[in-house]
């Protein structure tokens, strides 16, 4: 059997009976194991699983959903299983999320780096949103892009004083809130997944959640109401997404990421 299953089950001090991969493991190994006491759990490996399991927990203090952390090494993560059965669940999700940013931080950032696979994530703490978001989120890839790229980026990471508040409240974020990482069954959000928290403005979950198609407006209704000049906003916060997955898988986000500067007025 897998390796990396063997290991877990060990880890958890019982014998693994079966073991089966997942998908959705763009960026790491993902596997459902079953125990010989029937329980059944999720491994994974990734960057660094002690970060990625105190995310979880920090989403699940907050009171939002999330998978509960059983075992985690420094080679792999284990957690529960969560149900799953596709279904939108808008209205929950944005109580969810509400939940989730409600949490508030010391300042912008997290206490430690991370990393979508090969793409570092820089954190530390800030006291200023726009320096923070440009420089950690945006600036960060210039040494990555081609040299007109680069320059539209540096040119709105200039402008990002005149064009996000300087200091929103520090927002527990998701920080890689997509519809493939939000789980639904029931009706229900079973659990959020896969994070890369850090405190910031809280719209830069929602923007993510709307890059590659949004939830329905039972969403916004549950959750509230949109902050003043949000739609202005939007671009800029999705450009971090999209210039992460430019770097991780190639050219063809190249005109989502050209798209959005231009939104961004860049």
């Amino acid at each position: 059997m897998n390796a990396l299953a063997a290991a877990a089950a060990a880890r958890l001090g019982r014998r693994l009976v079966d073991c089966a991969p997942l998908g959705g493991g763009d960026l790491s190994r993902l596997l459902r194991i079953r125990l010989d006491d029937g329980r059944e759990a999720v491994v994974k490996d990734g960057p660094d699983p002690p970060a990625e399991a105190a995310m979880l927990g920090a989403i699940r203090r907050a009171g939002a959903p999330a998978p509960a952390v059983l075992a985690a090494e420094a080679a792999f993560l284990v957690i529960e299983c969560l149900p799953a059965d596709g279904r939108e669940a808008a209205a929950d999700l944005g109580r969810a999320v509400a939940r989730l940013h409600a949490a508030t931080g010391p300042a912008y950032g997290w206490a430690q780096d991370y990393a979508f696979g090969p793409v570092a994530i820089g954190n530390g703490w800030s006291e200023d949103w726009p320096a923070f978001w440009g420089e950690r989120r945006l600036l960060c890839h210039g040494p990555h892009l081609d040299p007109a790229l680069a320059r539209r980026v540096e040119a709105l990471a200039a402008a990002l004083p005149d064009r996000l508040p300087a200091r929103p409240r520090p927002a527990l974020l998701h920080g890689d809130l997509w519809a493939g990482n939000v789980l639904c069954a029931g009706g229900r959000v079973s659990g959020l997944i896969d994070p890369a928290c850090a405190y910031g403005h809280a719209e830069v979950d929602l923007a993510m959640l709307a890059l590659f198609g949004r939830p329905g407006p039972a969403f916004r209704a549950a959750y509230g109401e949109a902050e003043p000049g949000f739609a202005e906003r939007r671009p800029i916060y999705q450009l971090w997404p999209a210039l992460v997955h430019l770097r991780l898988f190639g050219a063809g986000y190249r005109g989502l990421v050209e798209g959005l500067l231009a939104a961004a007025g860049a």
